[in-house]
């Protein structure tokens, strides 16, 4: 008998050893498992894994888990939040910059037609011809603006010579002063060498500083072909036939 007692307590006292070591491995385990696992899947477990996670290791580790995640989660709301306000209120300060900028640009050409008086809009628009003018009277001396008063010249657009024995000869402008509001613009003829009133009215109003004195014998000089020989008659005035005897 005393035999089946020791064998019986030998198994019992191996038995409570290992239970201690048995539920040791499973609370690693366990606590291996939710670390890795999410809280998701560990509010997930069967009904086995609950019963054995009720041990007190386990069982404290689960709510600090908890604890962390509500934390976590408290702080991504409030920064997110935060974010939104911050956008919101960047959002508000580009709309209201927009509409002071709109109700400024309104207010300004609402007021732009009365800025000036009509004697400063006058002022302003001969100053504006004026400065046309002075660019125009440097670009025709420019090989570009040359070409382009070529084709003007072979077109006629400047007039024909009024001179008889020039026979139409297409005439160039020029005038007679370099300085503004000295003299309108008049024509030169090439073949007889004179100047005359340009038969356009448009031509007869533009000031003849905004061509210059220069441009007409550069522009032949440029193109020395086109300056045509001088007319061998001569107009002789006569009375009864009779050339006028000149003192």
């Amino acid at each position: 008998m005393y035999s089946h007692r020791d064998r019986g307590g030998g198994s019992s006292k191996s038995e409570l050893v290992r239970g201690p070591l048995d539920r040791k491995r499973i609370n690693d385990a366990l606590d291996k498992h939710l670390e890795k696992s999410s809280p998701s899947t560990s509010r997930g477990l069967n009904s086995k894994d609950k019963e054995r996670s009720s041990v007190p290791s386990t069982s404290i580790g689960k709510p600090q888990l908890d604890h962390r995640g509500s934390r976590s989660a408290a702080l991504s709301k409030a920064k997110c939040s935060d974010e939104e306000f911050e956008t919101d209120s960047e959002e508000s300060d580009i709309s209201g910059s927009d509409g002071d900028d709109t109700s400024w640009i309104s207010w300004f050409c609402n007021l732009r037609g009365d800025m000036f008086t009509e004697e400063q809009n006058e002022l302003v628009e001969s100053a504006a011809e004026m400065l046309y003018g002075l660019i125009h009277v440097r670009y025709i001396l420019t090989s570009k603006g040359m070409s382009t008063m070529l084709e003007k010249y072979k077109n006629y657009d400047f007039g024909r010579c009024p001179g008889v024995y020039c026979c139409g000869q297409p005439c160039l402008p020029v005038g007679q002063s370099d300085i503004p509001r000295s003299g309108t613009v008049k024509i030169y003829c090439p073949k007889c060498e004179d100047i005359y009133y340009p038969r356009s009215k448009y031509q007869g109003n533009i000031d003849g500083a905004y061509v210059g004195t220069t441009f007409p014998h550069l522009f032949l000089m440029t193109y020395g072909h086109l300056k045509p020989q001088k007319p061998t008659q001569n107009y002789i005035p006569r009375v009864f036939g009779f050339k006028i005897h000149k003192p």
